[in-house]
């Protein structure tokens, strides 16, 4: 291993505090650079963890940061991720997402660091042709946000060939759940994701959950997804960085369980673990809401040794509800 630091963009957000404090406790020097449009400082819980406050698309600071601490690798999580607002306001992702990570790549190669591992996501395949979906799915993003992290995947691609850039790119399925021991967990505004919204549902943080649509061609009409734990999701960062700074190749791969959860098991999930029933209203279809997205996360195993551990529906949602039911009250400190 490595003593040299490694850069964490995004640090603070959802999934990369949880991959902070997973490589933290393995022995790596961890620097976090967050600009905090949506992360918060208070999920950065580990000692000897670098923070700094700023954007990734400016030069000068990253490298400033290069000189001070000569990065061996970048893992790239820095990104805005609303769909819907992609849609409404597609510069403000293309200009985030794809052109401020440009800024950084070119200090990376500035300074000799090939190693790049990318919060990717699964929207890059927009509507799959089959399910569970491979890496052989074309990739059709059908929003904005979906296409301007496939633009920075083959930035990547075209680095690797014209410089050595080494990248893993991470294509995540339904990030969900919170961490083991309660301290940091899923703290989104506005919060978007089906399993936080259930629980505020009982909380009473909103009035009503809304489902959109009961009449999928799934086997109780609501879609289905792949929720995948996000400690899970943190130690495949771990396990990403270790092949690429083993000399390892580029790799391009899934992470989900291979498992679809439906919207009402979920609910009924929440109802178990919390002895509480969630208040529903049940709506039409949403625009552009496939029926089911579940991935083959087979090459993952394959490649960097990584499966899902924890795939217990209600494991996933009992490790939420700890978060939400917290000292914290599911909410980082403003």
């Amino acid at each position: 291993m490595t003593d040299q630091p490694i850069l964490i963009t995004g640090g603070a957000g959802y999934i990369g505090s949880h991959t902070v404090r997973h490589l933290v406790s393995s022995g790596r020097k961890i620097v976090v650079l967050d600009n905090l449009a949506y992360g918060h400082p208070d999920a950065i819980v580990d000692e000897g963890v670098e923070f700094v406050k700023g954007d990734v698309g400016d030069r000068e600071l990253l490298r400033s940061l290069f000189d001070k601490y000569g990065f061996s690798a970048v893992v790239h999580f820095a990104a805005f991720a609303y769909v819907g607002e992609s849609v409404t306001d597609p510069l403000k992702y293309y200009w985030n997402n794809t052109a401020e990570p440009i800024a950084l790549l070119q200090v990376m190669q500035e300074n000799g660091c090939k190693v790049f591992v990318f919060s990717s996501t699964c929207a890059t395949y927009g509507t799959p042709e089959r399910v569970p979906i491979d890496e052989s799915n074309p990739q059709n993003p059908i929003n904005p946000y979906g296409h301007s992290k496939l633009m920075v995947e083959r930035i990547l691609h075209d680095c690797d060939h014209a410089w050595g850039l080494r990248s893993a790119c991470l294509r995540y399925f339904n990030a969900s759940g919170c961490s083991a021991d309660g301290k940091i967990g899923e703290d989104h505004n506005p919060e978007t994701h089906l399993i936080p919204r259930v629980l505020m549902a009982i909380t009473g943080e909103i009035e009503t959950l809304e489902v959109y649509g009961t009449d999928y061609p799934t086997p109780d009409g609501t879609c289905i997804r792949d929720y995948i734990h996000v400690e899970d999701l943190a130690e495949a960062h771990g396990l990403a960085l270790d092949h690429l700074l083993s000399g390892n190749a580029s790799i391009r791969c899934n992470l989900g369980t291979g498992k679809g959860i439906s919207v009402k098991e979920i609910i009924g999930a929440a109802e178990q673990v919390t002895g509480k029933k969630v208040p529903v209203i049940f709506g039409p279809r949403r625009e552009g809401d496939p029926p089911e997205l579940v991935a083959d996360p087979s090459l993952a195993l394959r490649t960097i040794g990584w499966s899902a551990k924890r795939r217990d529906v209600l494991e996933i949602v009992a490790s939420a509800w700890a978060w939400m039911d917290g000292p914290n009250k599911g909410r980082f400190a403003s």
